[in-house]
């Protein structure tokens, strides 16, 4: 252990320690200890205090105790100039004393109005709110996002500061931003070159200073608690799982001052190592991290032709001593690609073309044929380019993809339709929303000026359909068409398509199975989740439904969709088979006996950390609500979405509790043994209106066509008293059912 670096981080934590000290007395002077505290749409209070001790700040009095277990963490004396000593343990308490104080500061500026921060007319991000932090889940677990940069202090110029995080985002990796060196930071350096930051693109801009640093440690913490299981104040379970599961390392830029060393150290804890581009003294392994814990690589010693170059190399450094494993599909396009962009919005008059939209004219279609119908590698545009549009036009555009393949099924086409979705949009410049016959779609003025055109379009679809989908896809040949006729001629034939397929979708039940599949990518992060998926229940999280599964396993039978044999019946009307059991039993870890698919009561399904919705039983109205992922409100039962989704999470079993994806609301066999839709008698209202078409419908189905307007959201009750004179107002069929509770 360097004593160079344990001396530096030990001051560091003192001072900051000190310093959040002295804040707090001033707070509690002026707002008293009865003020609330807590970082917006969250739920962990403050997280990296609520998961290593498990106390709850809710408060400005209640800082106190974690402000005294920072300080008595701090080492008693500083290492001494005669004596060598393992200074590791030291360090390491003055970092977590450092974390401590950094979020008490962060609560604090909450308090006092100032996050988040506001800059130069810019404001901060701040804390990740936990709506994001879910959605993120589903591209963590499946290993899309592999990991996350927490980036502090400023680059050497701001355009090698463009380079490092276009790196990263053609990698995938989430990029938390913070710090500055000599009063100016990476932020400011990225918007004054013209990045685009946020949420969107993979590039979360959190403070100006080092202490804002201790955001992205929050955002560890919560997801040992969201996606792991882990109990708050299981300090060395949480640490375990961050270094295990959430990939993470700290990219250490322009000068490194104490305050960077005890953050640094505080990030160690977590398995997290620190790379720096400046000269400090390394930090090798240990334990504590995977591999080395300081990394020195100054940048103008990197190798390197150029700084462009060098930055390049930094970031494969670090992606090196992290241990990072990245899946990137290499597309040849004039244009960055990676999954940072698949959120991307281009507004009015930044685009140079838009397809689709209101009054336009588009669709898309896959095709399966025979082998010898299909050119591999042809990509062919049926009229005009995007050069020869008008600029700000709306143009009509068909896609049509046809594949080829030994192992290619018809059921399988829409499967990899839909992923057109996700392959299109991950190009930089590129706006698409919808599917079938409503995609809309912006291609951004400097991607037209930096050479994209829409046989690029075909490029993305042929790389990625055989990079992804190479098991059951030989060939694939793409055709665009942009004349207006041949369009809306080819958009009928592709609705008649569309049809077929949902005749097909509707008559597959699942009696009409012998197999269903698992889905076991969550187990990266919630190890004893194993989701069980029937035709009629799609995935917790929404992304996979039983023909995604079926196609999934038949591209790679090894992988996390395997089929699972129902095996003999044990209860039906449960939904419960000796074996879908046998499987959840094998690979739960032996935590989860018994599984059954169609109740919320009895050993219901498990829950990772990713589902778009929770529901859960109200007694006193004889029913359940349905609280969505997107939904930051109050429910009736005084929790909130992530309140709630802590009893459920982790793969924790909890009968009355259970996470699900929002489309299995439609589903005939949504919670039969407890009496179907017509126990639904909360929904939140974003969900409500997202599937009004479809609730309708199942109201129409099950004989209660006015049951949608029976049923209640947070415009109308927030609180138990308030739901249930709702209901007898509106006489909802729940308050007349058998106890939901037997």
């Amino acid at each position: 252990m360097s004593k160079f670096i344990a001396s530096a981080a030990i001051r560091g934590g003192q001072e900051i320690v000190k310093e959040a000290d002295q804040l707090l007395k001033e707070t509690l002077e002026k707002y008293g200890p009865e003020q609330k505290v807590g970082f917006a749409n969250t739920a962990y209070y403050l997280p990296v205090i609520y998961a290593y001790t498990a106390h709850k700040v809710e408060k400005l009095g209640d800082m106190i105790q974690p402000m005294e277990q920072a300080k008595a963490l701090l080492p008693r004396r500083m290492p001494t100039e005669k004596l060598w000593l393992p200074y590791l343990g030291e360090t390491l308490d003055a970092g977590v004393a450092t974390l401590f104080a950094e979020e008490i500061i962060s609560g604090v500026r909450h308090v006092m109005g100032v996050q988040p921060e506001k800059q130069n007319g810019y404001t901060y991000n701040g804390p990740i709110d936990d709506i994001q932090l879910r959605t993120w889940g589903i591209q963590l677990v499946d290993g899309r996002m592999p990991g996350f940069a927490a980036i502090v202090g400023r680059a050497k110029t701001n355009a090698i500061a463009v380079k490092i995080v276009r790196e990263l985002q053609q990698r995938n990796i989430l990029i938390f931003l913070s710090g500055n060196v000599n009063g100016k930071g990476i932020v400011e350096q990225l918007l004054e070159e013209g990045v685009e930051l946020g949420y969107d693109t993979f590039t979360v801009p959190f403070g100006s200073d080092t202490i804002s640093a201790i955001y992205a440690l929050g955002f560890a913490a919560r997801s040992a608690l969201t996606f792991g299981g882990m109990k708050p104040g299981q300090a060395k379970d949480v640490l375990l799982y961050n270094k295990n599961r959430v990939h993470a390392f700290v990219l250490a830029l322009g000068e490194v001052d104490d305050l960077k060393y005890a953050t640094a150290a505080g990030a160690i804890t977590y398995g997290f190592p620190t790379i720096a581009d400046t000269v400090i003294p390394n930090i090798m392994p240990t334990g504590i991290t995977k591999y080395e814990h300081v990394v020195s690589m100054p940048f103008d010693d990197i190798p390197g032709n150029d700084d462009m170059e060098r930055a390049e190399r930094l970031i494969q450094r670090c992606i090196e001593v992290r241990g990072l494993k990245l899946q990137i599909t290499k597309v040849p396009i004039p244009v960055s690609y990676s999954a940072a962009f698949e959120g991307e919005r281009i507004r009015r008059g930044d685009y140079q073309v838009e397809f689709g939209g209101r009054g336009g004219v588009t669709f898309e279609l896959l095709l399966s044929k025979k082998l010898d119908e299909v050119e591999d590698g042809k990509i062919t545009v049926v009229g005009p380019d995007l050069d020869a549009m008008p600029v700000d036009s709306n143009q009509p555009l068909g896609v049509v993809v046809e594949v080829a393949g030994r192992k290619m099924q018809k059921d399988f086409e829409p499967v990899l339709e839909r992923q057109i979705h996700h392959f299109v949009n991950m190009a930089e410049g590129v706006q698409h929303i919808g599917q079938r016959d409503i995609p809309w779609i912006r291609i951004h003025k400097n991607s037209v000026a930096r050479g994209f055109r829409l046989r690029h379009f075909g490029d993305i679809l042929y790389a990625r359909l055989h990079a992804d989908f190479g098991a059951i896809v030989d060939k694939v040949q793409v055709t665009l068409y942009t004349k207006q006729d041949k369009v809306r001629e080819l958009r009928e034939q592709a609705r008649q398509v569309y049809n077929e397929r949902n005749e097909r979708a509707a008559n597959l039940t699942d009696e009409s199975v012998d197999t269903f599949y698992s889905c076991t990518l969550c187990q990266s992060y919630a190890p004893t989740h194993v989701c069980i998926i029937n035709p009629e229940r799609v995935g917790l999280c929404g992304a996979y439904n039983w023909l995604d599964c079926k196609a999934s396993y038949e591209i790679n039978p090894t992988g996390p969709n395997q089929p699972v044999p129902k095996g003999a019946v044990i209860d039906e009307s449960k939904g419960e088979w000796e074996g879908s059991n046998r499987f959840t039993y094998q690979h739960s870890q032996q935590q989860v006996n018994r599984m059954t698919l169609y109740s919320l009561m009895d050993a219901p399904t498990t829950s990772c950390g990713c589902f778009e919705c929770i529901m859960m039983i109200i007694p006193e109205a004889n029913g359940v609500m349905i609280l969505s992922r997107d939904d930051p409100s109050m429910s009736p039962v005084g929790m909130t979405f992530s309140t709630l989704a802590g009893m459920a999470g982790g793969g924790l079993q909890t009968p009355g509790v259970m996470g699900h994806g929002k489309f299995y609301i439609l589903s005939k066999k949504f919670i039969p043994k407890e009496g179907g839709f017509k126990r639904v008698v909360w929904i939140s209202s974003n969900l409500k209106e997202e599937l009004a078409e479809g609730i309708k419908e199942v109201c129409q189905r099950i004989g209660e066509p006015d049951l949608m307007d029976k049923i209640a959201d947070e415009r109308v009750a927030t609180t138990v008293e308030d739901l249930v004179a709702f209901l007898e107002t509106k006489e909802h069929p729940a308050l007349s059912m058998e106890p939901i509770i037997q």
